[in-house]
């Protein structure tokens, strides 16, 4: 079998395959569903200083191709999660990458810090790109100066590796992960959902009571490679990919172009197993083709 072992800016994974944040709750909501430790990490959903009960209902939307969301970053607040949900994780042995936010660069510095020293934490996702929240979020995330600064307070504040979670609503990708690494980032991570809008013609109201939400989904995979083949011609850190993966073909395309690890998101609302099938797909294919080391294929594309 292809060895899968893979390492994410100093996160060591057993194998490339981690979940999107806000798919997959705090683990604990998927282990009844299968043995969440075969994943080669679990990114938990959005925790910022204090909890926040996000946007009100409805908060999904089906549209072809994908799904809208606006969730808005509903969370329980940093001491809630190390309280109730670590122990959970860190008893399991799982690799622990928690995405963090806030309103302020100083509520992200924060954060940060305060989850340094917590057991069982192997690094920080910055989710510098939310669309749907009102304050904080995509703010940060669509000016290089500004995600830049924000970067450079979290990167004082702890020395956990740090992933900035790049927004794909922005006219060119490259100059936000050659700041992003400038300023200390570990790796990066990217694509997060495109701002998107749907409505209901017979009541004439927007579906989603934050009237915009996340576009995330099959429909903008081929947006995501394209970011993340464009993220690889500067990165000099590693990427973590994301955007419609399905299948193993998805997720191989990520590495392909330059990815050494994915993240499996809005496919887990469909099939709960999603993210194990994806891996035992890909250690298949690696496989039958010959490829003993996933760091092997990497970067491989001919243009």
């Amino acid at each position: 079998m292809a060895q899968m072992a893979v390492n994410l800016g100093g996160i060591a994974m057993k194998n490339p395959v981690t979940v999107a944040s806000g798919t997959f709750g705090y683990g604990q909501e998927y282990a009844g569903l299968f043995d969440i430790s075969r994943l080669g990490a679990v990114t938990v959903k959005g925790i910022r200083a204090c909890p926040h009960p996000g946007n009100p209902l409805p908060r999904h939307a089906e549209v072809p191709g994908g799904m809208l969301n606006a969730i808005g970053l509903q969370g329980p607040g940093v001491e809630a999660f190390i309280r109730d949900d670590m122990p959970f994780l860190r008893e399991r042995g799982i690799t622990t990458i928690v995405n963090i936010w806030g309103t302020t660069a100083d509520e992200y510095a924060e954060v940060a810090a305060r989850l340094t020293d917590v057991p069982g934490v192997a690094g920080l996702e910055l989710n510098v790109s939310c669309p749907n929240v009102k304050a904080g979020g995509a703010s940060f995330g669509t000016q290089v100066p500004t995600m830049a600064a924000l970067i450079r307070q979290v990167r004082r504040a702890t020395s956990l590796p740090i992933l900035p979670k790049l927004a794909p609503n922005v006219p060119d990708i490259r100059p936000f992960v050659q700041a992003a690494q400038d300023e200390g980032a570990d790796a990066i991570a990217l694509i997060n959902t495109l701002p998107g809008m749907a409505v209901d013609i017979e009541r004439r109201r927007p579906i989603l009571a934050n009237r915009v939400g996340g576009l995330s989904g099959a429909g903008i995979h081929p947006i995501a490679v394209k970011h993340v083949w464009e993220a690889s011609q500067v990165a000099k850190v590693p990427l973590l990919a994301m955007g419609g993966i399905f299948t193993a073909k998805d997720a191989l395309d990520f590495i392909l172009v330059g990815a050494t690890a994915v993240a499996v998101g809005t496919a887990t609302f469909m099939d709960p197993l999603a993210p194990i099938r994806v891996l035992e797909g890909m250690e298949a294919w690696l496989d039958a083709h010959g490829i003993a080391d996933v760091n092997d294929f990497r970067g491989t594309l001919e243009v």
